[in-house]
């Protein structure tokens, strides 16, 4: 009995593995990059009117995608405005 393995061309065993490797790129990329962006930008919106339940799930956020948070901290201010006074 012969392996099925040994007759697939090479070409298909490439194409396979790249199509893996892209796949982890691409999800390493939303989880290192783009999620991580778009909790930042939701953090900034709500972080002074949320609920307990709303602050419990940023929570939870944070620590599940820190990593990319972390990654992209040293380019986002999230300091808070300064206040206008008006005489």
């Amino acid at each position: 009995m012969e392996n099925r393995s040994t007759n697939r061309s090479f070409s298909t065993e490439n194409q396979e593995i790249m199509v893996v490797a892209l796949l982890y790129l691409i999800l390493a990329g939303a989880y290192l990059l783009v999620v991580p962006a778009a909790v930042l930008f939701y953090l900034n919106l709500r972080w002074y009117v949320a609920s307990s339940l709303e602050r419990a799930f940023m929570y939870f956020l944070v620590f599940f995608f820190f990593p990319g948070l972390l990654l992209l901290s040293p380019f986002v201010n999230l300091r808070p405005r300064r206040r206008q006074i008006e005489v």
